[in-house]
């Protein structure tokens, strides 16, 4: 039996995929992940040291958020996943183990409160999350408890609405392991990575956010985790454990970034930049073990010049 590493590259050999060299640009991170790019910032999840984090450009990270001393009040592990902003400039995240939804205040690192309970249709850990125009927030989850190796079993996508409502959307089948979603420029439609399912499912959204038609957009020859869009319609996702960050159409597999294991596993990417043409890959080495991954600090962010732009997607 062939290797993921093996099954990718051949995947890409076979589509005849131009690549792209990465290139490190900063080191000393846990597990990074949800690259953003807000602002003309680089932003994304420091996730095992509870913090997120900012990029300058010569790769000098700072802290932004910090939510540890929520670990006061909980007994499960203090992990910020997907984040996004509000029409009104606040910044949202996930606390994944918590299940909530929190939002900062603006003031200093540990400015946080509750901005929504999720508990209610989350069944284990909730996972990444994008932000519309209108400041409706769209989460994944696991929906098994990935950390100590349950059988995977479907789940709901969750909506929290502008007003803080949490709903779950009634013509969207669950998901096999939702991880990376996004939006299209326009709006119109919503990607998803479901990782047990070697997938990227794509879905028609309406001008009130509602959802519907979901259906297959790619096959991916590994599983995918996190993802971010182009503005010519591809989905950029990486493949953790095959070697490669990989661009996937309705056509199949367009371009690749080889992302050798031995550099680390690619989690997570998004085009960012001045042009928003910079591939930035988040890369890390220990998933499992919290501690472990933060205490080492082995993980860090690579970037890549790709042939496409992310204009205005999301997130």
């Amino acid at each position: 039996m062939s290797s993921p590493v093996d099954a990718v590259a051949a995947a890409v050999s076979a589509a005849g995929a131009p690549t792209f060299e990465a290139r490190s640009i900063s080191t000393g991170y846990s597990w990074p992940e949800c690259p953003r790019w807000h602002d003309g910032v680089f932003w994304f999840s420091d996730m095992y040291t509870g913090t997120l984090k900012t990029l300058d450009a010569e790769g000098n990270a700072t802290v932004v958020v910090d939510a540890n001393a929520r670990a006061a009040d909980t007994d499960v592990p203090i992990v910020l996943g997907g984040f996004g902003w509000l029409p009104d400039g606040r910044l949202i995240v996930n606390s994944m183990h918590e299940q909530k939804l929190l939002v900062h205040g603006g003031g200093g690192p540990e400015d946080l409160s509750v901005y929504a309970d999720l508990s209610e249709f989350a069944i284990k850990a909730v996972n990444d999350m994008v932000v519309d125009a209108d400041g409706r927030a769209y989460i994944t989850q696991l929906g098994f408890d990935l950390f100590q190796g349950e059988t995977p079993i479907t789940s709901p996508l969750i909506v929290v609405e502008p007003d803080g409502t949490v709903t779950k959307p009634a013509d969207v089948p669950e998901l096999m392991c939702g991880n990376g979603i996004a939006i299209s420029a326009d709006g119109s439609k919503l990607f998803v990575a479901e990782v047990m399912a070697q997938k990227i499912t794509v879905m028609d959204r309406a001008a009130d956010g509602t959802l519907s038609n979901a259906r297959d957009f790619a096959s991916c020859p590994f599983m995918p985790d996190g993802i971010g869009l182009d503005d010519e319609g591809g989905v950029w996702a990486a493949l953790p454990g095959g070697g490669y960050v990989a661009r996937f159409t309705e056509d199949g597999l367009t371009d690749a970034v080889p992302m050798p294991l031995e550099q680390g596993i690619a989690s997570a990417c998004l085009l960012g930049g001045p042009d928003r043409n910079t591939l930035y890959m988040t890369v890390g080495f220990e998933v499992f073990d919290f501690e472990k991954s933060a205490r080492e600090a082995l993980g860090s962010i690579w970037t890549a010049d790709v042939k496409h732009h992310g204009g205005t997607t999301r997130p």
